[in-house]
């Protein structure tokens, strides 16, 4: 009996783990983007990163202006830089990456990021472990920003 209460204590709990984990309010775009980049970390033997709403927040603000200028670009006039762009979303962090991209779809935008180098080495870099996704479609064209980090 005390095996059967301890069993369940603990699934409790790993299940309460996995929902604190979870995207909150992450749409069916940005968990798509999210399951790729954990389905391209896991084939290549990485853990899987951690869903950071904090980061989530950072990467919305962000792909929202990338939307408005129709441009997939790590900064714009006026605007603080990713490290600025995430503290203020409340995230902690010791190491910070960000991916942006613009296309057809969301499939698309997934594509060319695991095409590029640079996309790629982000997405696969050791050292990460947890993500935040942005996407917003705009005039037919998607956007997305991927903010990855080490956190504190």
């Amino acid at each position: 009996m005390i095996r059967a209460w301890a069993l369940a204590f603990s699934l409790v709990g790993l299940c309460a783990v996995l929902e604190a984990q979870a995207p909150v309010e992450a749409s069916a775009a940005e968990l798509q983007l999210y399951a790729a980049v954990n389905r391209a970390r896991r084939a290549q033997g990485l853990p899987a990163l951690r869903w950071n709403e904090a980061l989530a927040a950072a990467a919305r603000r962000h792909v929202r202006l990338m939307a408005q200028h129709g441009s997939a670009e790590h900064g714009f006039a006026g605007e603080p830089g990713l490290a600025s762009r995430v503290t203020r979303a409340g995230a902690h962090f010791v190491w910070l990456a960000e991916n942006v991209g613009r296309g057809a779809g969301v499939g698309a935008i997934e594509a060319e990021f695991l095409r590029s180098p640079n996309h790629r080495a982000n997405i696969l870099d050791s050292n990460m472990d947890s993500i935040g996704v942005g996407v917003v479609e705009r005039g037919g064209q998607w956007f997305a920003v991927e903010d990855f980090s080490k956190a504190k």
